[in-house]
Order: structure tokens, then sequence, then C-alpha cells
């Protein structure tokens, strides 16, 4: 187990006040006067957004369920597991899970095993993803909004997945975590 540095007692940072610069349907920039761990005064910008879910859905064949999709704010095609943000009406991740799964894929499945969560961009957001493992795995409609018409859905063998992922060509953060994740664990096994 790792210490936690400095063994401060309290945190570093106090917060004095918060007001919102900007609010959308999808995020909220918020600027805080704080106190910074040396004692002097400061601004902090954060954005606020809700959580998301990534799936790793893992067939009786060990494929994997990856898609293929242009991502706005990249510019480019990624590739990435299926994965998006938890809505209000979601009761859980897990909910939020089984929803994104089944409206990018048309997958429903069986169980979900957790895999972790992991902090993305956290010097400026409290964006965390949620990352599960999919099986039992039972085929569908898919359900595409209209940002993802292009959405494709890829069957792949767990190695070519990791290439993917070591070679860089995955790059979504829950994603990648997922995979390795899965991997380390030994849920994905050898492909059939």
């Amino acid at each position: 187990m790792i210490d936690e540095p400095g063994g401060v007692a309290g945190p570093p940072w106090r917060r004095l006040s918060s007001r919102v610069l900007f609010e959308s349907r999808w995020l909220r920039v918020v600027r805080d006067e704080t106190v910074r761990p040396d004692g002097s005064d400061g601004e902090y910008d954060r954005v606020e957004v809700p959580g998301s879910v990534t799936v790793l859905a893992v067939d009786e064949r060990r494929r994997l369920a990856i898609t293929r999709q242009w991502i706005y704010v990249h510019g480019g095609t990624q590739w990435r597991l299926p994965s998006g943000r938890i809505d209000d009406t979601d009761r859980d991740p897990e909910s939020a899970a089984r929803r994104e799964l089944r409206e990018e894929t048309g997958i429903s499945a069986d169980r979900l095993v957790p895999l972790g969560t992991i902090n993305c961009a956290d010097s400026f957001t409290n964006h965390r993803e949620h990352t599960f493992l999919a099986t039992g795995l039972r085929p569908g409609a898919a359900r595409l909004e209209a940002g993802e018409a292009d959405l494709e859905v890829h069957w792949l063998a767990a190695a070519e997945v990791m290439d993917l992922v070591t070679s860089g060509a995955m790059p979504h953060a829950g994603s990648s975590f997922a995979v390795l994740s899965a991997h380390l664990r030994g849920f994905l096994g050898e492909e059939k």
C-alpha cells in the first residue's frame, strides 16, 4: 500500500467561494476562489460533468465488441469500447452501462462485473469513468443517437484489442483501462 504524501490532516486546498461561468445540458464551468496549499489566494477553474461508463463485452468465443466512430472533439475516427454518459434517469453506473451497451451495439448482457473507476483529466474536471466487463451476451438492435450514425461495431480477438491499446490506436482512457484491467485480472483468457 502506498502512503498518502505528506500525511496532511486536512485538505491542502480550501474553497472560499464558487461561481458558475458557463452551463449547458452537458457540462458546467465553475471558478473557485481558493486558498492554495502554500496559504496564498488563488482561482481554480474546473469543469463539472456527469460520470460515464465503458463496457468491455466479451462473447462466448472470447471476442470483444469494439466500436469505431468519428469523435468530434478529437477530429478523427477512433477505436473504443461501447461507452457514454450516466444520465439522470440511470439508477446507477451499472444501469447506465447496460443502457449504453444496448443503445450502441444492441447487445444485452446477463452479467456485468465492475472493472474499476478512473478519474479522467482530473487537473481540470471531476469526470469519472466506471468500467465493466459484460458476459452472457444476447444480440439485438442498436438504437443510435443522431451523433452516432457512423458508429460501427467490430468483433475482435483479445490479442488484437491489446495491440490497439498498446500501440495507442485506442486512446480513449476508459477503453484502455477496461481492456488492461480485464487482461491483468485474467478475464480475457485465450481466444478460441
